[in-house]
């Protein structure tokens, strides 16, 4: 734990010129991650990037294996949105039925803080496992890997108290319970071992005791305990039954920001995950930023469902943008619409913040709202039916992890070192 204090947040934002939190605001919007990304993508096009070309030709292509695999994966074309209920369903179990059990009446507002609390945890616990991880569930005897497994190792770890500081009440986050995780804690909870090693793991640590800080720290948003559950009570103020997508991102970048590890910031104000490209241009002291909020795009992904159980209407869930991660962009290479000027490349192990996966990402972000178009002409559909969220469940990010299944054996195209916190 930081020894951060409500006074010092104060100060700082009281010292932080209005041009530096205003530039910050800009960036924290799914906006500038769309019209920045699309930057890079005309400029890729145009033959301008020193490390990818762009072949359109194998757009539609990409596109057919993507509609292949949505019909296999939903056949009656009920596609769900992409978001973090779908590890929580691993092997066909509905484990969100004894969590109903737990908190009754179901959808109640307890309820509902519950499932906001358990979503925003798993998310943030949910930036790649590596190849040789996993996790046997003890109730059933599942051996899950990757996003699958640590989505049910922190499933059960929430149902089993880790994020508790209150041991009355098991089934819940709070700050309390999040600055008391350690190393030790949270790898005993999800099994690692010198034999079953996880990638990041302090990285993931560090980020929950971060945001145990962040909750403490805004009791007028998240309650005098520090409960995540306490974005659906300020986005649901005063009988409030319609919230749109971006207003839930918007929440989530503002109240969570000081979350993020990563030492991008614009003066004082911490950017999250948003990083400098020297081709990107933007107003003022936004040049050369491009944004992605990859964790907290999947996060806002894995919300929407809570608050529609609860009976809140959703809207512009298409303004969000695809996620730019190593399976979504992981189709483009391997279908050959992207591809590496020096194939040599492939043996580099790069870090997150390298021009060249910083540009992945963004043609990745770009390419998904143009293959989202393909896949829903050849499905017959519109994005009211089928926004990205269900084109990439379909889909985009299902499609590109067969792909590296049958490639690389699951391996990613790139290789990249993790921190826990951004894969």
């Amino acid at each position: 734990m930081n020894g951060t204090t409500r006074n010092d947040t104060a100060a700082r934002t009281a010292a932080t010129p209005d041009t530096e939190i205003a530039a910050a605001a800009l960036l924290r919007t799914s906006t500038a991650v769309r019209e920045r990304s699309r930057q890079l993508l005309d400029r890729a096009r145009g033959g301008r990037s020193p490390w990818f070309t762009v072949q359109d030709d194998a757009l539609a292509s990409a596109a057919d294996i993507v509609v292949e695999i949505t019909r296999e994966r939903h056949p009656d074309g009920a596609i769900p949105f992409h978001s973090r209920w779908r590890h929580f369903e691993a092997g066909g179990i509905d484990r969100l039925e004894s969590l109903r059990d737990m908190l009754t009446p179901a959808n109640s507002p307890d309820h509902i803080r519950a499932l906001v609390d358990v979503v925003l945890v798993s998310v943030l616990l949910d930036a790649g496992a590596g190849p040789e991880w996993s996790y046997r569930e003890k109730s059933t005897g599942l051996v899950l890997t990757r996003s699958e497994g640590l989505g049910v190792a922190s499933w059960e770890a929430f149902v089993g108290g880790l994020f508790s500081g209150d041991a009355a009440q098991p089934s819940r986050v709070d700050a309390a319970g999040l600055r008391a995780v350690t190393v030790e804690s949270l790898g005993a909870a999800f099994q690692v071992s010198a034999g079953n090693p996880i990638t990041g793991l302090e990285g993931r640590v560090e980020l929950l005791r971060r945001l145990g800080t962040a909750l403490a720290d805004q009791p007028a948003i998240f309650g005098s305990a520090g409960r995540p559950g306490g974005l659906f009570d300020h986005l649901t103020a005063d009988g409030r039954g319609t919230v749109s997508a971006t207003a839930i991102l918007d929440a989530v970048l503002t109240f969570l920001g000081p979350i993020w590890p990563s030492d991008n910031r614009i003066g004082s104000v911490p950017l999250g995950d948003c990083w400098q490209h020297d081709a990107v241009t933007g107003p003022g002291a936004t040049a050369g930023w491009i944004p992605f909020h990859k964790l907290s795009q999947w996060l806002t992904y894995s919300l929407l469902e809570p608050f529609m159980w609860a009976g809140v209407e959703v809207t512009g869930i298409d303004q969000l943008t695809g996620l730019p991660e190593y399976r979504n962009g992981g189709l483009f290479l391997d279908t050959g619409v992207l591809a590496l000027r020096d194939e040599e490349w492939v043996d580099v192990e790069w870090e997150v913040g390298d021009q060249l996966v910083v540009e992945w990402r963004a043609l990745t972000v770009a390419l998904l709202d143009e293959i989202a178009d393909l896949v829903r002409d050849r499905l017959g559909t519109d994005p009211t039916a089928m926004p990205l969220a269900c084109v990439l469940e379909g889909g985009t990010w299902a499609a590109g992890r067969a792909l590296a299944a049958r490639l690389r054996n699951g391996s990613p195209p790139l290789s990249i070192r993790s921190t826990g916190t951004v894969f």
